[in-house]
């Protein structure tokens, strides 16, 4: 079941508008890719692009964000009922559309490289050269820079209200700068272009939602 069936649109917004053209963009940026498109400067012929191997930092952004992705989406999908505050609902809406849209760009780029979607014995994040989890261990189910604990999970399934609006907000706060230190480690180590951009357009968007995301906590007063 899409997110779209799952979680009904709210009234919309200018802000959703400009969410769904981005992720519309994205799409149609990735079909183009994995179409093989390709350009010819005069009569020369290009040299065709490598495809990623699977411990390049494109893979590695891929399996990753796509991890990080998929908690922010679930964690929407807990908040919208939790309230019935139309502008949580709507926030929660945005990000749960365009992180399951982009995770499915990231899934299908693996297939497309013919690479798995799980690299075993190797840890999230060591396509940054941070090694995942490191020396401490796994931190409550948070495997990456961001990442909600199961506690805090479980919090946010308990909360109702304003308190899981408040909860959400910060927690989806953290998410995003985690999520903004990842797509800005494959800006500058990712080699697939159409990768980077997408990255690019991930830390744009989401440095403009933590702002959005500190005036809804002001509002509320956390």
């Amino acid at each position: 079941m899409s997110a779209d069936e799952e979680f009904p649109a709210p009234e919309p917004s200018r802000r959703t508008d400009r969410t769904r053209w981005a992720a519309v963009t994205a799409v149609a940026l990735a079909l183009l890719f994995a179409g093989g498109a390709v350009t010819v400067a005069s009569a020369e012929r290009e040299e065709a692009p490598r495809t990623p191997t699977s411990l390049s930092a494109d893979a590695g952004f891929a399996r990753d964000m796509a991890v990080h992705h998929q908690q922010a989406v679930e964690m929407s999908f807990i908040v919208r009922d939790r309230t019935q505050d139309e502008e949580v609902r709507r926030l929660a809406y945005d990000i749960a559309n365009t992180q399951a849209n982009q995770r499915g760009m990231m899934l299908g780029w693996l297939d497309l490289w013919g690479l798995p979607k799980v690299e075993s014995g190797v840890e999230p994040m060591t396509w940054m050269g941070m090694g995942g989890s490191g020396d401490t261990g796994p931190l409550d189910g948070a495997l990456m820079p961001g990442m909600a604990t199961n506690a805090q999970l479980d919090e946010l399934r308990k909360a109702s209200g304003r308190e899981a609006e408040v909860l959400y907000l910060k927690l989806m706060t953290e998410h995003h700068r985690g999520g903004v230190h990842m797509a800005e480690g494959c800006v500058q180590r990712c080699s697939v272009e159409i990768e980077r951009g997408l990255a690019q357009g991930m830390v744009d968007a989401q440095k403009s939602e933590m702002l959005l995301m500190a005036d809804m906590l002001r509002k509320r007063g956390a």
